[in-house]
């Protein structure tokens, strides 16, 4: 039998607290949550795979039912690979929505039980995105309100502020 687990793949560079919030409120909701860090070489990231896992796998340390792995490939396969059939994906924009119903829609074709619960962050939070962290910090603006502290230190440390 299947215990309740949920699939959270991206590319997490940097992990933000928009992730966060998702994270721990599918936390509450699924026995298991498993953050799948995307290789995505094509993105060209910020941070290396390991450093994504390490910096995502520090942030959420306060959680007990969450596990991080990296991967490579179609988040399907990955998600099948985690005995689940449920991915989480988060929804900022109409934009978003869009595209990740399109996404769901493809999904669905190659794998007819694979579900997608669309959770959108906290009014707070749902304005942040790691392309713009990104920027931010490059030109030694200030994220801290957006990023963990792990996340914060180690952009301090890529661009040297």
């Amino acid at each position: 039998m299947r215990d309740k687990t949920v699939v959270y793949p991206g590319t997490f560079d940097p992990l933000h607290k928009g992730h966060v919030d998702l994270v721990e409120r599918a936390a509450v909701l699924f026995d298991r949550v498993v953050i799948g860090v995307a290789k995505s070489s094509s993105k060209k990231p910020l941070f290396t795979t390991e450093e994504r896992i390490a910096l995502t796998e520090r942030s959420l340390a306060h959680l007990d039912n969450i596990e991080v792995k990296g991967f490579s490939g179609l988040s399907t396969a990955f998600v099948a690979a985690q005995n689940a059939n449920t991915v989480l994906r988060g929804i900022r924009t109409v934009g978003d929505f869009e595209y990740e119903q399109q996404l769901a829609n493809m999904n669905r074709a190659m794998n007819p039980e694979f579900e997608s619960l669309f959770l959108t962050p906290s009014n707070t939070l749902s304005f942040i995105s790691s392309s713009l962290v990104r920027e931010i910090a490059s030109m030694q603006g200030d994220v801290s309100d957006f990023v963990t502290a792990p996340v914060l230190e180690a952009l301090n440390q890529k661009f040297g502020t």
